[in-house]
């Protein structure tokens, strides 16, 4: 069985960081694309960035030249650094990876930008 554990996060002020972490672990043979998605309250989730196994990046609009999306393939591990928050980036993140050949879900993290 293999999973994705997401850690960081919590509580920002605007204009502040947050720097999130997903782990994949259990009997991984192979790790396509990570990334990131977001859903706020009475939305749909939606992409945010993802990074594929040739180390390209995409980024939704709304977070390019804010957001960094990075990997570590020795930890099997991806990263989202969040930098100039704002209140709209307030959300539930969620991890994605394709493990296996699967697509998989980490099971989210609060994100809460607030003065």
């Amino acid at each position: 069985q293999v999973q994705l554990v997401e850690s960081g996060g919590g509580l920002a002020q605007p204009g502040g960081s947050l720097r999130l972490s997903c782990a994949a672990s259990g009997k991984i043979f192979t790790i396509g694309d990570m990334g990131w998605h977001r859903q706020a309250p009475g939305k749909e989730r939606e992409l945010v960035a993802v990074v594929g196994s040739g180390s390209g990046t995409k980024y939704a609009d709304s977070v390019k030249g804010r957001f960094t999306i990075s990997r570590d393939y020795a930890r099997d591990t991806v990263y989202l650094q969040m930098d100039s928050l704002k209140p709209e980036d307030t959300a539930v993140y969620y991890c994605s990876a394709v493990l296996n050949l699967r697509l998989s879900w980490g099971q989210g993290i609060q994100v809460t930008v607030s003065s």
